[in-house]
Formats: structure tokens, C-alpha cells, sequence
């Protein structure tokens, strides 16, 4: 598992996200769309926290198709009762993730295990 097996998954969400918005026809919101980038970030900061627990728990397939589809079903039912925002913040935080990906597969961001090592 890695970066291709989590870009993939976020691909298939993003295409989903993004098959809602058509599908509900709305426009995005540049807000919830950074508010969606920040929480990803978020997330990865804290992550990076203990970088062998987060894999331990996410490199099993279970986990992985469930996450993919209980964000998948989480849109769908927000893109009843909330489309906008949701739709917004799910597109936001799967574009941040995957511009996330790009950036540590390139090497231009460290990879998680380095971010938080003192060096005292």
C-alpha cells in the first residue's frame, strides 16, 4: 500500500464527489472547498503524529473500502439534505489530499515520519 493505492481510492471518491455535484446540480463553494483543503491538512498534521499506527489501521483492505464507502454514502445522503456544503467540503478535502500525494510522491514534502523528529 501507498500512494498509489490511497490516490486511487481518492480518485474513485473525487469521481463520485464530483458525479453528485452533476447529478444535484450546484456550484461549489470556494469556502467550504478551503475548509475541506484545511481539514485534510489538518488531519494529515496530526497523522504524522504517529505515522506507524495511522498504517496500521489503514493499509488493511477493510478499512480502506469502508472509509471509501462511507464517504461515498456520507455525499450522497448530504447531497440531499445539504449539497453545497458538503458536496463542497468532500471535493475540497479530496483535491487537498491529492495534491498532498503528488507533493510526497515527488519528494517536494518529506515524507510523514520526518515531520515531527527533533533533532535534539
Amino acid at each position: 500500500m501507498g500512494t498509489r493505492t490511497d490516490g486511487a481510492l481518492a480518485l474513485i471518491a473525487l469521481a463520485a464527489f464530483l458525479g453528485l455535484v452533476v447529478l444535484a446540480d450546484v456550484s461549489l463553494s470556494l469556502r467550504f472547498l478551503l475548509v475541506g483543503g484545511i481539514a485534510t491538512i489538518t488531519f494529515e498534521l496530526l497523522a504524522a503524529r504517529d505515522p506507524s499506527l495511522v498504517r496500521y489501521y489503514w493499509e488493511r483492505r477493510p478499512v480502506q473500502l469502508a472509509s471509501l464507502a462511507l464517504a461515498i454514502g456520507g455525499a450522497a445522503v448530504g447531497a440531499r439534505t445539504a449539497p453545497v456544503p458538503v458536496l463542497s467540503l468532500c471535493c475540497g478535502a479530496t483535491i487537498t489530499y491529492l495534491v498532498f500525494l503528488a507533493l510526497l510522491r515527488t519528494g517536494i514534502i518529506p515524507p510523514l515520519e520526518t515531520w515531527w523528529e527533533s533533532d535534539a
